[in-house]
């Protein structure tokens, strides 16, 4: 079997996203396939670093000051501090492309960028270049609370000239800069030669996002990490996501609110990256809910797991979430899960077969359907042995890179215009 050279691109922050990525890199490592790292110094390098399995080359990502006009400042209209951004993040992919186009490699494998969902380094490397896409950037494609492009109702316009005529130049503002960011963003995204996903939900948001194609390619979970350790359960629920507004901590903890007081559960919430004013906004909820909620962040391996190990279940509330590694990984600990049913969770969770899915965001379906789980320990055991059965057999690691490999060789075999053959 060939072994590739293959060149990685990230700037990914802690999270499920850069776990994905480290468990990508590890895998096609373990295949005998070379790897070299290309990312700017704002990735976040520390937490599941490459940096042992590989040669990491951390190139220069200099964001140019600039110096907003006054009157500009004064009156709301938005600076060109975005087009500085993308500028700066281009000549970092110029650079990482001018080793990767001389370096031998036959694949460039890039995945989501922290500041731009799509960096351009697809637009200037000239090997076949796949991208292992999440999710565009969703302020622009997603009512968050409401959609970007919506004009503002004429009774917010004011009768007095000067105020209507500032919130006019505000909003165009706004508007020109989200389709900058738009632009580039299309730009960039149709320069790779292959788009992977990781649901056919992300699939089909790939395609009203961008109308381009893409592949899912599965992904699968470290079973010699996430495992099972027999600890005794103990009787709270756990939630998993960043401190941020669209993985819903505001839904688990109203579901948990409708549970009797004398049966409520404790809601341990454990995440990465932190919103600090909706961290504190959801610990007044709780107290005014009277729900106990315990907040951890950036917790070990070992930690997470063994907290996954003691939950009664998993609560998963998070907004049209495109995979979320969150509800494998609590099964893959023996742990059932209780989840909202949208997003790329409907692929991953089975109703009464590894969990319990709910099909709306309604307190009280959500609460009731943990109360069950928390009554019925049968039921519990049950949902939690059949999900541990499932991560092991169909989202096990290692088919996720059977897929992985098989799209790097059909893209190279694609571009090269050979047979797709691995040997």
């Amino acid at each position: 079997m060939k072994k590739l050279r293959i060149a990685l691109w990230n700037n990914l922050p802690s999270g499920g996203g850069k776990r994905a990525f480290f468990e990508m890199a590890s895998g096609l490592v373990g295949k005998g396939h070379h790897l070299e790292s290309w990312c700017p110094p704002t990735a976040h390098r520390s937490y599941l670093p490459l940096e042992g399995m590989m040669r990491e080359n951390v190139v220069a990502y200099d964001i140019p000051s600039f110096k907003q006009n006054r009157f500009l400042a004064r009156i709301g209209v938005a600076d060109r501090s975005i087009q500085n951004k993308f500028a700066a993040m281009d000549r970092h992919c110029r650079e990482c492309a001018g080793g990767i186009n001389a370096g031998g490699f036959d694949v460039l494998l890039a995945t989501n960028c922290w500041d731009f969902a799509v960096p351009p380094i697809g637009r200037h490397v000239r090997i076949p270049k796949v991208i292992y896409h999440g999710e565009p950037r969703r302020h622009l494609y997603e009512a968050r609370p409401k959609l970007p492009w919506v004009a503002r109702p004429a009774a917010e316009n004011g009768f007095w000239p000067l105020p209507k005529l500032r919130r006019q130049i505000v909003d165009h503002s706004s508007i020109v800069l989200k389709r900058i960011e738009l632009r580039e963003e299309l730009d960039s995204v149709s320069a790779f030669d292959l788009i992977l996903v990781n649901s056919a939900f992300s699939r089909e948001t790939m395609l009203r996002s961008y109308g381009l194609d893409s592949r899912v390619c599965y992904l699968g979970i470290n079973t010699q990490l996430f495992k099972s350790t027999g600890t005794a359960r103990e009787g709270y629920v756990v939630g998993l996501g960043g401190f941020q507004r669209h993985k819903g901590i505001d839904t688990a903890i109203a579901a948990l609110a409708t549970i009797p007081s004398p049966e409520r559960p404790k809601l341990l919430w454990i995440g990465n990256l932190l919103d600090d004013s909706y961290r504190n906004e959801m610990i007044a909820l709780s107290k005014n809910l009277e729900v106990n909620l315990e907040c951890r962040q950036l917790v070990s391996d070992e930690e997470l797991v063994d907290c996954l190990n003691r939950a009664a279940l998993m609560i998963y509330t998070s907004r049209l979430e495109p995979f979320g590694f969150a509800p494998l990984e609590a099964n893959a600990c023996g742990t059932p899960v209780v989840a909202v049913a949208e997003g790329g969770v409907r692929e991953t969770v089975q109703h009464e077969v590894n969990g319990l899915l709910v099909p709306d965001r309604d307190a009280k379906a959500l609460g009731a359907a943990v109360q069950r789980l928390l009554k019925d320990c049968s039921l519990a055991r049950q949902l939690g042995e059949t999900g541990l059965k499932l991560v092991r057999e169909v989202w096990n690691w290692e088919s996720s890179m059977e897929r992985l490999e098989e799209s790097l060789f059909e893209v190279i075999a694609v571009k090269n215009q050979v047979s797709p053959t691995k040997s």
